[in-house]
């Protein structure tokens, strides 16, 4: 764990150890998900896609929008993950012409398996913070969320 005593740093060595901290985290949460597939046997656009559906049933074409990948390499996907009973495929009751992936309760089981404890001991951390300090955070990592995904798409457009 890295330690803070604010009285002690100034605001470029707060900055520069915030940096360093959301590095680290990255770093690690990167290694559990590979670590994760690799006992499972999913590649990272499969873990991917995987983590799409925890939000709830999407369309194969968030899907493709979501991976970045091609509508038949996201069909190919798909067919691999349901083969494996990690999804299930249904036609939209909307739009027939769309197809709606969902995971299966064997997704939930082990999605629970090796992140539950995750999230539960990450509720007691954030209880530890008081209400100011947890609207600073949120403020924080969604603004940090945004420069992310404008840094992407900068990137993604952005030729060799």
């Amino acid at each position: 764990m890295i330690e803070i005593n604010s009285s002690t740093r100034n605001r470029t060595e707060m900055a520069e150890a915030i940096s360093l901290a959301i590095m680290r985290w990255q770093d690690t949460t990167q290694a559990y998900d590979e670590a994760v597939g690799a006992k499972l046997g999913l590649n990272a656009a499969e873990r991917h896609c995987l983590g799409l559906l925890y939000g709830g049933p999407q369309s194969a074409g968030a899907v493709a929008v979501a991976t970045g990948l091609t509508p038949a390499a996201v069909t190919a996907l798909i067919d691999r993950l349901e083969a494996r009973g990690f999804l299930t495929r249904t036609r939209s009751l909307e739009d027939r012409r769309k197809v709606v992936i969902e995971a299966t309760e064997r997704t939930r089981d082990l999605s629970a398996r090796y992140y539950g404890a995750i999230a539960q001991e990450g509720q007691k951390m954030m209880a530890s913070f008081s209400d100011a300090e947890l609207a600073t955070i949120l403020r924080f990592t969604t603004a940090a969320l945004d420069l992310q995904r404008e840094q992407l798409a900068r990137l993604k457009t952005e030729t060799a």
